[in-house]
């Protein structure tokens, strides 16, 4: 560790005054990041409250699950929240790809286009699109193509290059917004910048449908995209949403008619969600989605403790300790791949699950490079809890995230 040997840092200063004094610096950021958990938390309370939610909405079901009050009330319970118009909350969405897959193929047809306006798009999406990698049945495969406009050099959306990209082509029919940074060195977009760039679609081009990747940004600030005119925002339930306590599942939430179309593609034309059961009870995804801006806040403190140490440990950062947050990763950036294989290491070995387990880089599915990972949670990938991953290649950097209670992070 190069910055730490050229005396950053007092050597002999011990790990635990360190973090005490990371802990005294961040007591501003943490004071914020509880009243957005405050006002997040009223939120959906309030959402409980008015959607009447009930004990018999945990029973399970079987077969066709015609009348599902269980799903039926999840939907309209995060459309509620969302402030949408109808949703689909599912236990049976595999992966937050699998949601996202679900979503762009229910809104785009053979000979439509869709625009990436957050540069390119997280590893595992890449293939779905059918621009890496030859996985069979991708976009591509399926006549839908593919555009995107970069970010700015300091990060942002381009909104003249979105609008030049769009009048150029009229095959363009979604819009999409990746909110975190995924594995890039960018700032996640926030609620702010999102709005900016969709009052500039909608004024010229109402009929573009903007849908945004939510993944790692619920409750992360006061509003969600839908708030501020997204018409599809797409997440995973072993996320933010799910607190842990959800073991499986995805959600898609918007305008009506575009959450037909989708749901139309998740089951069958014809059918949409007026089928769908789960022999498990509901309980752990309304259980989840009440607990989620509390856990939120926790993992958000958690990286911005972790933010600050490793700063001060003289590494790179982003963002930093201080800067406005608008999803629960942290990225740490290492001299080499033998610090970044530490760093994961440590984060399993402090995990209460699986802390004996020593994590090697592997060839995951869907990633180009390999990947390692530190993921001692309790429902297995459930990147709200306590994990990092990186994949091997320059420059190491570790995303860290997640973190249900944070005195574990600490």
């Amino acid at each position: 560790m190069s910055q730490f040997n050229t005396n950053t840092v007092n050597k002999n200063i011990t790990a635990a005054s360190l973090i005490a004094a990371a802990e005294q610096e961040a007591a501003s950021v943490f004071d914020r990041i509880r009243k957005i958990s405050e006002f997040n938390t009223f939120k959906v309370i309030d959402a409980f409250r008015k959607c009447e939610v009930s004990e018999r909405h945990f029973a399970p079901t079987t077969g066709y699950g015609y009348s599902d009050q269980g799903r039926e009330m999840l939907a309209r319970l995060f459309s509620e929240i969302f402030r949408t118009e109808d949703a689909i909350v599912s236990p049976h969405f595999a992966s937050g790809t699998h949601t996202l897959s679900v979503g762009l193929f229910g809104l785009l047809r053979p000979g439509d286009r869709f625009l990436s306006v957050t540069g390119t798009p997280y590893d595992t999406i890449r293939g779905v699109i059918g621009i890496e990698g030859n996985a069979d049945g991708s976009m591509k495969d399926f006549g839908i193509g593919y555009s995107e406009v970069a970010l700015t050099s300091e990060g942002k959306m381009d909104i003249p290059a979105v609008m030049d990209a769009l009048a150029v082509d009229d095959t363009i029919k979604v819009v999409y917004i990746q909110r975190s940074r995924g594995y890039e060195l960018r700032p996640s977009i926030t609620i702010a910048e999102m709005e900016k760039l969709i009052s500039a679609v909608k004024e010229k081009y109402p009929q573009i449908c903007v849908a945004v990747d939510n993944c790692y940004g619920e409750f992360t600030e006061e509003k969600e995209p839908t708030e501020v005119g997204a018409d599809i925002i797409m997440g995973s339930l072993i996320k933010n949403p799910g607190a842990g306590i959800a073991p499986s599942g995805g959600y898609i939430a918007g305008k009506k008619n575009y959450v037909e179309k989708i749901a139309g593609r998740f089951t069958a034309p014809g059918l949409g969600m007026e089928i769908g059961s789960y022999h498990s009870s509901y309980l752990p995804f309304f259980q989840g989605i009440y607990m989620a801006p509390h856990i939120v806040s926790q993992a958000l403190m958690g990286v911005v403790l972790t933010a600050k140490v490793m700063e001060k440990l003289g590494y790179r950062v982003f963002p930093a300790y201080d800067a406005k947050r608008t999803d629960i990763t942290q990225a740490v950036v290492f001299d080499t791949e033998e610090e970044l294989v530490a760093f994961i290491r440590a984060v399993q070995k402090a995990s209460p699950v699986d802390s004996n387990v020593v994590p090697y880089p592997w060839e995951m599915p869907g990633y180009e490079d390999p990947v390692i990972m530190a993921a001692g949670t309790f429902m297995q990938g459930g990147s709200i809890e306590l994990s990092a991953d990186a994949p091997i290649r320059k420059p190491y950097t570790a995303y860290m995230q997640g973190g249900m209670v944070y005195e574990n992070v600490k």
